[in-house]
């Protein structure tokens, strides 16, 4: 994983695990739960990223998700929102 991602780490467990993330609007770091984010899994990797809100400065953060991300995340219980393109 890589920090232009936004995820450093997932610490913990399947169960409880918590992944660091840093706001690129104010610059906290920062543990969150699986319930506070969500993934978004599109067509290709442009529409495949994962959003959160900053919990310093309540920004809301949408960063790009490579497959390693997807599976951490899908993994840690995070919700998932699969996109269709249209036909």
């Amino acid at each position: 994983m890589t920090s232009a991602e936004g995820i450093l780490e997932a610490t913990g467990g399947t169960h409880g695990r918590l992944y660091r993330a840093a706001c690129p609007e104010c610059g906290a770091r920062f543990e969150l739960s699986a319930a506070a984010l969500r993934l978004a899994i599109g067509g290709s990797r442009k529409t495949t990223f994962y959003s959160f809100t900053c919990p310093e400065c309540g920004e809301s953060v949408r960063k790009p998700a490579g497959e390693r991300i997807v599976e951490l995340l899908t993994e840690g219980g995070v919700r998932t929102l699969r996109l269709h393109s249209a036909l």
